[in-house]
């Protein structure tokens, strides 16, 4: 507090050493008064020995607020002069001081002296220094401290005071003994030797401090705003409930307004959306409800208030529970299990990550969707699930504005508010069958769902308001990736699923498939056993696929037929052998392809990926006699077609090399088929095989029938490289060719394939068209030996 008609009391002189009276929680600064309350023994003698001395001590701050008796260590070095003014003892034993400053000293060699400090002292002269930039600095601290007393509430006196101050820093520590700092803030005001420094500080200070009392005027003026419209909104409201009454109408309206507005009061949501809703609800309530409008907007203010704002489920982590759960309900996939067990380990060190946008690309069937299942039950979220297969509208996923006749929000809001949870896992099915046409792009909308640094505020065109969707984890699913756009792919993780080998199938129906179909036909162990053989058998001679739903389908016929038996009253349980399947499921529908293949000159086994996984492909070649014509036929894409156009090329100027006389190619027409006519063929990959069965054709020598291969060519004759290696090796085992050629460069792909399904196959790497021809090739009967190297 300032000082007032007693004043400080000034002495002459200063003594070598004072007693020393520290201060918890509050800083003493010169020419000012402040009153305390001594409760410590020790302090409340040192207090009469001064008083009645008329003496003087050192007052200092203490560095540890919470030492009850402070050290020498304890306190700073530097503090004021003071002396007891007035000493009041208090019923209870305490003493109120009242104690004034006088200067600043600095304290050295501090020691104990019986129950309190002392020390030497020496006076710190205050900076009296002037200039024109510190007199600006104190009329600009003098008028903000004005305004600091005006909204702070303060005594108009100590205005006054500041502004009476004669020295620089006399207004320094009159204003800052009246701001709310720190111990620490407030002593390194004290020990500042220069006025212009002090001055900058306490004007920051006192800045900060107008700056939150500004804020809170500003609030409380807005408040007291709010609720004046709202008694006026009040009143009026009223009024008007009274006019429809007696015009009998709205009794009803008021009643569902109230309640709509009750349910807005006890919803958190965030300010954009509660300020629509409460607009809509006061819009609402000046309807008639038999107005066109009326239950547009009551439509409206459902979904608004049915939306999962806040409403969250909690992550269940534990990494080793979510590997044990992954591996109950899916065989293998251990690329796609080890990047779900990542994402929760991240989760579990940083509870604020931004889902991950997955995507699952692999053949009909590999378990892509059930998945996202496992994933969710891992987390312990909900799961959501929408197919994009044919979605053309751009209206499906952003929704429809209200100003159209039965407009509604778009998937994504829909499936949320199904759920009721804003951070389900939430599967985009199929997302690359997605259309575009003149009605929109619905793609180009995903772009913003899928991004995690926009969909933070995803807008649908119905709510009409920013809906955060950072925290859904995203997963899409599709067969291939060609159709999706660049900018939608670039924004996913792709997660590349194979298909299954045989004994992978094996091992899935042993272990779910089974024990599913049994389940849902009504049969259990008692009624009938399915052995390995007669599981292979159906997987070997009745499936063709990368998945296992074909093989789903099988079982489902096998449990059907064991129940007719059961309910005509065959005794179990029923064993079923592979030598039974066919009476089951009738003649074989797929023999090993290779074994249904005529061999001899020109014709090549190649490897080809689909999106339901890799198969062998036949190069058929036929001469006959002509003008140096190329036929192609089999629904080639261009791309193969100039793959075939380039073999040519090369095997007629290699024509020396392959022992070719060069004016076959002129009297010949060349054919080349590849069979399965009514399916659609393109890609780079049957260059190789292309090149061996037209030099096969051309030299009369027959292509090993025991060998597959796949590559690109060019016409200088090197081998390129090609996709879906590992799609293309399972082709291959699963029609039991065990030797392969595949470009050098795909060498480094043969990782992603299990040491066990390579153990028992040969796999050759190529780099030239030369090291095709010498391992595809037979030796003719003339020639006795390999073929040249070209």
């Amino acid at each position: 507090m300032a000082s007032e008609g007693e004043g400080v009391l000034k002495k002459e002189g200063l003594p070598e050493k004072l007693r020393i009276l520290p201060l918890r929680n509050m800083v003493l600064y010169p020419d000012l008064v402040l009153p305390l309350h001594v409760t410590r023994a020790g302090y409340r003698r040192l207090a009469d020995e001064v008083y009645r001395e008329n003496g003087l001590l050192a007052v200092v701050a203490q560095r540890n607020e919470e030492a009850e008796e402070a050290s020498p260590a304890d306190i700073y070095q530097v503090g004021t002069v003071g002396s007891i003014i007035k000493l009041l003892k208090q019923a209870d034993g305490t003493y109120q001081i009242i104690v004034g400053a006088s200067e600043k000293v600095r304290l050295r060699n501090i020691s104990q002296a019986g129950d309190y400090l002392e020390a030497e002292v020496e006076a710190v002269p205050e900076d009296r220094s002037t200039s024109p930039e510190i007199e600006a600095l104190a009329l600009n601290l003098r008028m903000g401290f004005q305004k600091f007393v005006s909204l702070a509430s303060l005594p108009l006196d100590l205005a006054n005071f500041a502004l009476n101050a004669e020295r620089p820093m006399q207004l320094v520590y009159a204003v800052a003994s009246h701001l709310a700092l720190s111990v620490v803030e407030r002593q390194s005001i004290l020990e500042m030797p220069e006025t212009k420094a002090a001055l900058e500080h306490v004007t920051f200070y006192m800045t900060r401090q107008l700056e939150k009392l500004e804020l809170a005027q500003r609030i409380q003026d807005r408040v007291k705003s709010v609720m004046d419209k709202r008694q006026r909104d009040y009143y009026l409201r009223e009024q008007l409930q009274a006019i429809r009454k007696e015009l009998g109408e709205g009794e009803d309206t008021s009643e569902e307004v109230h309640e709509l507005a009750a349910r807005l009061r006890d919803l958190e949501m965030p300010a954009e959306a509660r300020g629509a809703a409460e607009k809509e609800i006061e819009r609402l309530g000046r309807m008639s409800p038999s107005a066109p409008e009326y239950h547009v907007s009551r439509n409206y203010l459902d979904w608004l208030l049915e939306m999962p704002w806040s409403v969250s489920t909690e992550d269940r982590i534990d990494v080793r529970q979510a590997a044990v759960i992954l591996d109950e309900d899916h065989f293998d996939l251990e690329k796609v299990k080890r990047r779900i067990l990542e994402y929760l380990a991240v989760l579990q060190l940083k509870k604020d990550l931004k889902g991950p946008i997955l995507c699952f690309v692999g053949p009909p069937g590999v378990g892509k969707t059930s998945l996202g299942q496992s994933i969710a039950r891992t987390l312990g979220r909900k799961f959501l699930r929408i197919s994009l297969g044919g979605v053309r509208d751009e209206a499906e996923i952003r929704g429809h504005r209200r100003t159209y006749v039965g407009a509604l929000p778009g998937r994504i809001v829909q499936g949320l508010r199904r759920v009721g949870s804003n951070n389900p896992v939430f599967m985009l099915d199929e997302i690359d069958k997605i259309g575009m046409d003149f009605r929109g792009d619905p793609s180009s909308a995903l772009l913003e769902v899928l991004d995690p640094e926009q969909n933070f505020s995803f807008s649908d065109h119905y709510l009409g308001v920013p809906f955060d969707l950072s925290r859904v984890m995203f997963i899409a699913t599709g067969n291939l990736l060609d159709t999706v756009p660049a900018a939608l792919k670039d924004r996913m993780e792709v997660i590349e699923i194979p298909g299954y080998t045989a004994e992978e199938k094996l091992e899935i129906a042993r272990k779910f498939l089974v024990e599913r179909e049994t389940a849902n036909h009504g049969l259990t162990s008692d009624h009938i056993r399915i052995g390995e053989d007669a599981i292979l058998e159906i997987i070997r001679s009745y499936t063709r696929e990368a998945g296992v739903r074909s093989l789903q389908r099988n079982l489902a016929s096998v449990c059907r037929n064991t129940a007719k038996a059961i309910a005509e009253g065959a005794s179990g349980p029923i064993h079923i052998d592979a030598s039974g399947i066919p009476e089951i499921l009738g003649p074989v529908q797929f023999l090993p392809e290779t074994a249904t293949r005529s061999w001899g000159c020109g014709i090549a086994t190649g490897l080809a990926w689909t999106p339901s996984g890799g198969q062998l492909i036949f190069i058929e070649t036929l001469r006959t006699h002509g003008n140096g014509k190329l036929l192609l036929t089999g629904q080639l894409g261009e791309v193969m077609k100039e793959s075939a156009t380039a073999a040519l090329t090369f095997v007629r100027a290699h024509a020396a090399d392959l022992e070719i006389e060069g004016e076959e190619f002129d009297r010949s027409d060349i054919h080349v088929h590849v069979p399965a006519g009514a399916t659609p063929k393109d890609g780079p990959s049957a260059g190789a095989p292309m090149v061996v069965a037209l030099a096969s054709l051309m030299t009369g020598r027959e292509v090993r029938k025991d060998v597959a291969m796949t590559g690109e060519i060019t016409l200088r004759g090197d081998i390129l490289p090609v996709g879906g290696i590992k799609e293309k090796v399972l082709a291959a085992r699963r029609a039991g060719v065990k030797e392969i050629m595949i470009p050098h460069a795909n060498m480094k792909d043969l990782a992603d394939i299990p040491d066990h399904l390579r153990r028992d196959m040969t796999i050759h790497e190529l780099q030239t068209i030369s090291d095709v021809l010498q391992l595809a090739l037979l030796p003719s009967p003339r020639q006795g030996g390999s073929s040249p190297r070209s």
